[in-house]
């Protein structure tokens, strides 16, 4: 396994074309079989309290389960938690009002991290098939997310 470089969002930007022609071209099952102990590797280089880019700069959509869960944690009627906190976005989806994520502490931590979003939860997607069924959302968190970098510059390497 390739270690994470200092440069890797430079390098990142780089491989887009070829991170995009390998997702577009590779055999989807010796990847999906390859991403667990991928995602395991890259996890043991990277941690997300050190980062916190995705809690920074994106929200997550939140469903209507997500919703729910939240505001019973919260203590607010589910209208009240909408109101405070989330807007809809151009696809129709719940998003967060404001970047920074309100819940992201000034550690980097999650105050309702045991309720968050099943976005959230299952970011950065690189132990599942949605690296492979949205390949412009996997390229864009490769931008910005170390893990996903990793993940994806490895598995280049993995199919050579």
């Amino acid at each position: 396994m390739e270690a994470l470089p200092q440069n890797w969002p430079k390098k990142s930007a780089e491989k887009q074309k070829q991170f995009k022609r390998m997702l577009e071209t590779a055999p989807k099952n010796k990847v999906l079989k390859a991403l667990p102990e991928l995602h395991e590797e890259a996890f043991e280089q990277v941690n997300c309290l050190d980062c916190a880019a995705c809690c920074k700069n994106y929200s997550p959509r939140f469903k209507t389960t997500d919703i729910k869960r939240l505001s019973k944690r919260l203590g607010l009627k589910e209208s009240r938690f909408i109101e405070q906190y989330l807007r809809l976005d151009k696809e129709g989806d719940y998003v967060t009002k404001t970047a920074p994520c309100p819940f992201l502490g000034a550690d980097n931590a999650c105050s309702v991290y045991d309720s968050r979003p099943s976005d959230c939860e299952r970011f950065p997607y690189t132990d599942e098939d949605v690296l492979l069924k949205r390949i412009p959302l996997t390229l864009k968190n490769s931008s910005f997310c170390p893990a996903v970098f990793l993940v994806l510059d490895n598995l280049s390497l993995k199919l050579k």
